[in-house]
């Protein structure tokens, strides 16, 4: 059976207390299980570095489920991967820059929750996200996975989160996504 590591790395606020990213994090749970032995990191709850050092070093593929707060990770998920992507183990040096990955047979999907509609992306230059695609706005995100050599799946989106009025779509879409791409 394969290995998948699931973090949650949603930060609870009044306005924002989780339920989207909580939800998502148990349907994936529930869609891979039938492959995956499947362990969990939820952030907001603690976590021990070591034990999330071995998560990874265990995990095939890992799925990160977060909210994106400002066009990038939540406070909580950003200190999560400071503390955990430690130099000489998840990278090292290289003669090249960026090629030290540590992690290079490993796989990482982002599944994210945006306030933003889905009609925000990939529209015009003088739009406000001036045209740029959900993977666009995440490269940062993305780059700190491939410096760690993880290789990247595509990224599957919820749109509209703080509105969201059905989840059903998004979860038969999601069923779709794993499928394909896991």
């Amino acid at each position: 059976m394969r290995k998948l590591l699931i973090i949650n790395g949603q930060n609870y606020f009044d306005r924002a207390q989780g339920k989207l990213n909580n939800t998502m994090s148990k349907y994936i749970t529930e869609l891979t299980t039938n492959e995956y032995e499947v362990v969990h990191t939820d952030i907001i709850k603690g976590y021990h570095v070591t034990e999330e050092i071995e998560k990874f070093k265990w995990a095939e593929v890992i799925i990160i489920q977060t909210p994106i707060y400002w066009f990038s990770l939540p406070g909580v998920l950003k200190k999560y991967i400071d503390d955990v992507f430690a130099p000489d183990v998840f990278f090292g040096k290289a003669k090249k820059f960026g090629a030290g990955g540590k992690f290079s047979k490993k796989k990482y999907m982002l599944s994210v929750t945006w306030g933003a509609k889905e009609s925000a992306f990939n529209g015009a230059k003088d739009d406000f996200l001036e045209g740029l695609s959900e993977d666009q706005v995440l490269f940062p995100i993305h780059k700190t996975f491939e410096y760690c050599g993880f290789n990247k799946l595509p990224t599957f989106s919820t749109y509209s989160a703080m509105n969201l009025m059905e989840l059903d779509p998004y979860i038969t879409k999601m069923e779709h996504h794993l499928q394909e791409h896991l």
